[in-house]
């Protein structure tokens, strides 16, 4: 019986490519086993497998060395920045156009991005007036694959005592998200680091308000912010 070649297209295949573009981060640096399976909750052993099926793929989409970790190959990161771009288009059709709640706009995306066409993508695109920027904060890749680089740092990371302007939130968890839009945090927002403590705990302000927030370390890591211009 012949081999069963790797689907490129399939969704477990995609969610892997998304999972070491995230976790590889700018600097495109090698995604150890164990990183991956914490981030999709997968058991290592599956993680392994996979991984050598992508790397063995007739156009391997990613390149892999057993106890050195994994990094996307040009064709791997091709598509994960497609994918990535499908799902953040999405995610904006939902939220601007549906008027989806921030919370739900996350998990309709990851149903949907795997199957719109290249045609339904533009459309998608062009109603939206080609936005550059999800719900999130986050960028969406150009259709040339190029994605522009975010400066950014988390919020446990800010000096004390400055302002700085929420550039992006995570999109994981729908919880942290309601419990961030009920705080009226979000991009564009304008926060005060006041305190951090050694449990990461931070102590905020937000906009112009004089009250101050505690947010509990899962929520302070969820935030990415930059230095207010001068």
């Amino acid at each position: 019986m012949a081999n069963r070649q790797l689907n490129p297209n399939s969704e477990s295949t995609d969610n892997y490519l998304k999972a070491i573009l995230a976790l590889g981060g700018p600097e495109e640096s090698r995604v150890t086993s164990n990183a991956l399976a914490r981030h999709l909750d997968v058991a290592p052993a599956s993680i392994t497998n996979m991984l050598q099926k992508l790397a063995a793929a007739s156009t391997p989409l990613v390149e892999y060395e057993r106890h050195h970790g994994v990094q996307l190959s040009p064709s791997g990161k091709k598509r994960a920045l497609e994918v990535v771009r499908h799902h953040r288009l999405i995610e904006t059709f939902l939220y601007e156009v549906l008027d989806y709640p921030i919370e739900e706009v996350h998990e309709e995306a990851e149903r949907l991005e795997h199957f719109i066409s290249e045609r339904f993508e533009q459309r998608i695109a062009a109603k939206l007036g080609y936005p550059k920027i999800d719900p999130h904060g986050h960028c969406i890749p150009a259709m040339s694959g190029r994605m522009p680089k975010q400066s950014s740092m988390l919020l446990t990371e800010a000096a004390l005592k400055t302002n700085v302007l929420v550039e992006s939130v995570s999109d994981r968890d729908a919880g942290t998200l309601k419990l961030l839009k009920a705080s009226g945090i979000g991009p564009g927002v304008q926060i005060r680091l006041q305190e951090r403590t050694p449990a990461s705990r931070c102590t905020v302000v937000v906009g112009r308000s004089s009250k101050m927030l505690e947010l509990p370390e899962n929520i302070a890591h969820s935030i990415r912010v930059r230095p207010l211009d001068k």
